[in-house]
């Protein structure tokens, strides 16, 4: 029995399919057109361009080599529900110029639309038979075509050992997220962000730096309130430890403390005397108080009458009176008095008036480096009018001087107007005080 249903390459489909094996470009077959043949099946023609009466020309849903034939091609439409209203009888695929490649008729088959009251989704499958299918690119634009149950299925399938291949790849890799930091010791880079924390938190949560920024702020709001340590300038009513009574010492003295000092100094007085207004008061308030009691007393004498009856006597008079002798007959004492200064005191010698000198000088001795004794020269304040009869020195001024510094200091007799100072104190300069008698 003769074959009724078949497909066949049109000339024109046969010359492009022997163009492409030759140049080596492929064909594009990327159109599917159905048609009722005119109401009558008709018979496939290789010189056809055109179907004998076409209903309906769309993108290929679907075109790939048979996998149980690589010789065969298969082209897939999908008819949606929503086109109809007339019969299927022939079939055509067109390459991306628009010309018929191939042709072929089919099984009566009627396609009704939705209008009708009844529909269906079509696929219509055609199957193209080549020597090689290396000359025929096989590629489907999927925005514009709908999916047969078939092709899900596999697609479905195929994803499905995809993504479980994919998975256990996935869980068996050491490190499976490369763009992500691990848990342990990240090494964050960018600019990552975290929540920003309760104010006052104070666990291992990531500080954000809004955070920071407030706990900064709320700090320096508090030491604004501050007085810094160097001469502070307090305000409101600033208070301190009150010490004791005997500290003396650069403590700060509260209130407490000086009313404390103020009743210790007042309280041996008489209540009548115990405020600076009743002393003044007391005193007739007089500035110059010492001078007017002083004058006061100079007109005064003793009760006992002895000024009275020394009054007017002359001095041998008063020498018989106070039985003074000889010695009151000597001259006054006289004294210059400095850290360089002598006494003139009247002093009977072996019968003889005479005038003894006690002289004394302070001198500044350089430090010793090696605790060796330095000398120097010095002058007493004025020249003994005949001799230095004796010498003695200390060291002295307001130094503590130190046992280990060597205090070692003595002096010498030079002449009746000058003599020599010595120190071997190594710790300071020392100050040599020399005192000679002579006459």
């Amino acid at each position: 029995m003769s074959a009724k249903f078949y497909t066949l390459l049109t000339d024109i489909g046969a010359a492009k399919l022997a163009s492409a094996a030759a140049l080596g470009v492929p064909l594009k077959i990327t159109q599917m057109a159905v048609g009722d043949g005119g109401g009558v099946l008709p018979t496939p023609n290789a010189q056809q361009t055109k179907l004998v009466a076409e209903k309906r020309r769309a993108d290929l849903n679907m075109l790939y080599i048979d996998p149980q034939n690589s010789s065969q091609i298969i082209a897939e439409q999908v008819i949606p529900e929503t086109e109809g209203g007339w019969w299927i009888r022939e079939v055509g695929l067109f390459d991306d110029t628009g010309a018929l490649i191939a042709v072929g008729n089919c099984p009566e088959s009627y396609k009704p639309q939705l209008a009708e009251g009844s529909g269906r989704t079509q696929t219509v499958r055609m199957v193209l038979i080549t020597s090689s299918t290396d000359n025929i690119t096989l590629k489907i634009d999927p925005a514009v075509v709908l999916a047969t149950r078939k092709y899900v299925d596999d697609k479905v399938l195929e994803l499905k050992v995809y993504v479980d291949d994919l998975m256990a790849k996935h869980i068996a890799a050491v490190d499976p997220h490369t763009q992500y930091a691990p848990k342990e010791s990240p090494t964050l880079t960018g600019t990552p962000k975290a929540p920003t924390a309760p104010a006052g938190t104070n666990t291992t949560q990531i500080a954000s730096t809004a955070f920071v920024q407030a706990v900064v702020t709320a700090l320096n709001n508090a030491l604004a309130l501050k007085a810094p340590l160097a001469s502070p300038a307090l305000t409101g009513t600033p208070t301190a430890p009150t010490a004791a009574q005997t500290v003396n010492n650069t403590q700060v003295a509260t209130t407490a403390f000086v009313k404390s000092a103020i009743a210790a100094l007042v309280a041996s007085s008489p209540a009548a005397l115990d405020t600076l207004n009743e002393l003044a008061a007391a005193l007739g308030n007089d500035p110059n108080f010492a001078t007017t009691m002083t004058n006061a007393l100079a007109g005064k004498q003793p009760l006992d009458g002895t000024l009275t009856n020394l009054s007017g006597k002359d001095v041998a008079g008063l020498n018989a009176y106070l039985g003074l002798g000889d010695g009151a007959k000597m001259p006054a004492v006289t004294a210059l008095n400095s850290t360089a200064g002598y006494i003139a005191i009247p002093a009977m010698v072996g019968g003889v008036s005479r005038t003894v000198f006690l002289q004394w000088r302070s001198v500044s001795v350089p430090q010793s480096a090696d605790g060796t004794l330095l000398i120097v020269d010095a002058s007493w304040p004025i020249p003994f009018p005949t001799e230095c009869m004796s010498i003695m020195q200390a060291l002295n001024n307001s130094l503590i001087y130190s046992t280990v510094g060597t205090p070692f200091s003595s002096a010498a007799i030079v002449d009746r107007s000058k003599f020599k100072a010595a120190s071997a104190y190594s710790k300071s300069q020392s100050t040599v005080t020399v005192w000679g008698v002579g006459y």
